[in-house]
């Protein structure tokens, strides 16, 4: 007994072999295909995010664009080690202060000088990356020293976010002048409680 395949009006005959190999063929075929197309779309979305990914030149050419049309770049800093829900709040809240967000992200060196030897636990490739494939996150720039002094400087941002358990006296003395130097407003957002990478690393002991 066979099998009965309409291909165009025809009507073919084949055997339960045939008909094996044929059908095993065509499923690689489309499995293939579906990888290769789930493959294609896969670098485009990453290249989309390292994209991102850019220079101080190129963020000051970002901020001068929106500044163009009226907008206001904000900035915000930190180590993003391990992403969580905080980091994620945070930075949808700064987003939402300006027209569009460029993260500072220290550098491998400026986190172990901050948190100690056993950090960071993503190298600073990786940490870009993944905050960089955020659609609130509209650029990253990577700075390897411990203060964020030289690029505020540099990039002179209309808005600076930072974290609620900060204050402006908080500040580190120097980020201060270069923020109010630079005519920057300064904006303090509440954390999520209970949320930090410190407490998601204590929990994984």
């Amino acid at each position: 007994m066979g099998v009965r395949n309409i291909l165009g009006g025809v009507g073919l005959i084949f055997s339960w072999e045939e008909f094996a190999t044929f059908f095993g063929e065509w499923r690689s075929r489309k499995r293939s295909g579906v990888g290769l197309l789930w493959k294609g779309a896969m670098n485009r979305v990453g290249r989309m995010s390292r994209e991102k990914i850019q220079t101080v030149e190129e963020i000051v050419g970002y901020r001068d664009r929106l500044a163009a049309k009226g907008g206001r770049m904000v900035l915000t800093n930190g180590c993003f080690d391990l992403l969580h829900v905080g980091h994620v709040r945070y930075l949808e809240a700064a987003r939402g202060l300006g027209d569009g967000l460029v993260v500072a992200v220290n550098g491998d060196a400026s986190v172990r000088a901050l948190k100690g030897p056993t950090r960071p636990i993503h190298g600073e490739e990786d940490r870009a990356e993944v905050l960089a494939g955020l659609g609130c996150v509209d650029g990253v720039v990577l700075f390897s020293t411990e203060r964020v002094t030289e690029l505020i400087w540099a990039i002179r941002p209309q808005i600076y976010a930072k974290g609620g358990d900060y204050t402006v006296e908080a500040l580190e003395r120097e980020e201060r002048a270069a923020l109010v130097g630079g005519g920057a407003e300064i904006c303090f957002l509440p954390l999520v409680p209970g949320k930090s990478t410190t407490g998601t690393i204590g929990r994984m002991k």
